[in-house]
């Protein structure tokens, strides 16, 4: 599937949803705790760990959290018993509004290896509010010529509970005239209706004046009251009629305040004053409706803005007065429609600041996508850029994981800016980039490499101890602890080489210093190997003791030598460090002549990485015919000893 992933955002795309698509089924059943809303912070709701199946240790070692998409962390998880808790009271009427259940839903984050749970917690509803009049005071005008057992219209209470909790009844004060029946709406909802017992004589008496009470179901119940006047009316016998007992309309959420959202028409068979009508709106369970109403022509327009995803019908109650008082009362259902005006939404669970090289397959960050908007406006696609060496994975739902594709190279890039693009399907397409910065932490992969392929080091005899002979130096690609390093001498092959006696090395530079005084009798030539830690690189090391003798002698003629082989198309070039072979040396003996001269050359060879070093051949000048066989010896001996060929 990595492959895949790999080789077109398109094909990422496809598979992104599929995965995405059967996570969601799989993961569907989910654990559901329920408690009252307004419970005190820090209640207990549950024990994750036991009702999950995991270890309490697990919570932990697996960096569990949790993970809630509104702006307040409701919860908090004690990791050390497995307890989920309260981190606050919860106001059910605050969080959900008329929605019932009320269920906040989320998601039990493991990190290690990423795992998730799903849970909710429903809120169930308290009798915390009263039921409440938007006016205080209802006025009805009344023809007296009403039959008793007319029917009036009444404005109802709003009670911000549901279920029992909110209003379950109306009552009048006690009185001759009138009582009041309580009806459900197809929608659960209560409404009063008042209706006449005793016919009204205006004569006798031009106004009422008595207190309508809601009451809901809680215990104790709880009321709200408001008045209620009663004008008494001259004759008045038709009340008007709206065309339509029901009336439907569709707005955008996005119309512009003002616009016309339905017109409504009732008709009144009476002349005059009593034929005229006028339209008002009844409130609703709403604070304030985003609707007004023309009272003469009967016209719904908008007065605020609209919002899908806060609410996506509305249910207004119209009624429709003569100038008599009579009315008549219809419904309109108004429908909004979604469009898309919310761009996706980004929520960080975990992101990582470093991640080490040469480990593919790490998890760099966790994330949730979400869309409030409805239909193709709230289905989303996640994307990062293709030249980098990562790959979105879908987790959980709208979960993802952010993964290296392949291992790193810090040498060749210590830092990484991914950027993760939300985009909706809905037109015009919205999207939401986030920028992750990740740096790229070094490891110990890389060997320590010397600046010179071979040493070749000459020294006087009977030289000072602790003189300076020379250096080795070697870097190191990697960074900070991986690239400090040591330098050491490694145990000669020839286990009768004195060689902690003759050379040391300093760890932190490399310098080469002879410990005592060399004698060019007693020890002519000898090889030893340096090694440069954290990870070892051997490094073959000659160091020639000469004559003073030697070095008069073999200077001129070195020279020569080392320019014919520059021209020369060897393979394998020797390296004779500059400043080693001493300016002017003359070795006399006894009688003014010169006793002994030797030349020779030593060569690191090269090929396959292997560190060998090699005593290519001697080079004899011609010398003076006093002294032949003593020469002769000499460089016989010579050769034996440095090991020529």
């Amino acid at each position: 599937m990595e492959t895949t992933l790999a080789e077109t955002p398109q094909k990422r795309q496809v598979v992104f949803l599929v995965i995405l698509l059967f996570l969601w089924e799989a993961g569907s059943e989910a654990i559901r705790y329920s408690m009252p809303e307004e419970t005190e912070s820090g209640s207990f709701v549950g024990n994750l760990a036991k009702d999950l199946g995991l270890r309490v240790g697990e919570l932990a070692t697996r960096g569990a959290r949790i993970h809630y998409r509104g702006n307040k962390q409701p919860f908090q998880l004690d990791i050390k018993t497995g307890n989920l808790l309260l981190h606050e009271k919860l106001d059910r009427e605050v969080l959900c509004g008329a929605t019932d259940p009320c269920i906040l839903q989320f998601q039990l984050l493991l990190e290690k290896p990423v795992q998730f749970f799903q849970a909710d917690l429903q809120l169930t509803d308290i009798n915390d509010h009263s039921p409440e009049f938007l006016d205080r005071e209802m006025l009805l005008k009344i023809p007296e010529s009403v039959q008793p057992g007319t029917v009036f219209p009444l404005k109802t209470a709003q009670d911000f509970d549901i279920g029992s909790n909110t209003v379950q009844n109306y009552s009048i004060s006690p009185n001759p005239h009138f009582h009041v029946v309580t009806h459900n709406r197809g929608d659960g909802r209560k409404y009063p209706e008042l209706v006449l017992d005793k016919a009204l004589d205006r004569e006798e008496q031009p106004e009422l004046s008595l207190t309508l009470t809601a009451l809901d179901g809680g215990a104790p119940p709880r009321s709200g009251t408001t008045a209620l006047r009663i004008e008494v009316l001259d004759i008045n016998d038709n009340a008007p009629e709206f065309l339509q007992s029901v009336y439907e309309a569709q707005v955008l959420e996005n119309s512009p305040i003002n616009s016309l959202v339905v017109t409504v028409a009732a008709r009144d068979s009476d002349a005059g004053t009593y034929g005229n009508v006028a339209y008002t709106l009844f409130q609703g369970d709403e604070v304030t409706q985003p609707f007004v109403i023309d009272e003469i022509t009967g016209e719904i327009r908008l007065k605020r803005a609209l919002d899908f995803e806060t609410t996506q019908y509305y249910n207004v109650e119209i009624a429709a007065t003569d100038g008599g008082g009579l009315s008549g009362k219809c419904s309109v259902a108004i429908q909004v429609l979604d469009v898309n005006d919310n761009a996706p939404e980004l929520t960080l669970s975990k992101v990582a600041s470093s991640t080490p090289e040469n480990s593919p397959e790490t998890v760099v960050a966790v994330f949730s996508v979400s869309d409030p908007d409805s239909g193709d406006n709230g289905r989303m696609v996640c994307s990062i850029q293709d030249d980098i060496p990562f790959l979105l994975k879908p987790t959980f739902k709208n979960f993802y994981t952010l993964v290296t594709e392949r291992p790193l190279d810090r040498e060749s890039r210590a830092e990484y800016n991914v950027t993760i693009t939300v985009t909706d399907m809905g037109t015009p397409r919205l999207k939401t980039q986030h920028n992750i910065t990740l740096l790229v932490s070094d490891v110990n992969d890389n060997a320590p490499a010397f600046t010179q392929t071979s040493y070749t080091l000459f020294l006087r005899e009977n030289n000072s101890p602790a003189l300076h002979i020379g250096s080795v130096s070697a870097t190191d690609r990697d960074a900070g602890a991986n690239a400090q390093l040591t330098y050491s001498l490694l145990p000669p092959h020839d286990p009768q080489l004195p060689l902690a006696s003759l050379v040391s090395i300093n760890a932190d530079n490399g310098h080469l210093f002879a410990l005592r005084a060399l004698d060019f009798e007693a020890l002519q030539a000898f090889e030893f190997r340096a090694q440069a830690d954290p990870l070892t690189v051997y490094l073959v090391i000659a160091l020639a003791s000469v004559s003073s003798l030697f070095l008069f002698s073999v200077l001129a003629f070195i020279a020569v030598r080392l320019c014919r082989r520059s021209r020369a198309a060897w393979v394998g070039g020797c390296s004779v460090p500059e400043g080693h072979f001493p300016g002017h040396l003359v070795d006399v003996s006894g009688t003014g002549t010169l006793s002994q001269s030797y030349q020779y050359e030593v060569c690191l060879t090269g090929g396959s990485g292997s560190n060998e070093f090699k005593f290519l051949k001697p080079i004899i000048p011609n010398l003076p015919p006093q002294g032949a066989i003593k020469e002769t010896e000499g460089n016989t001996t010579f050769r034996n000893n440095l090991g020529f060929n």
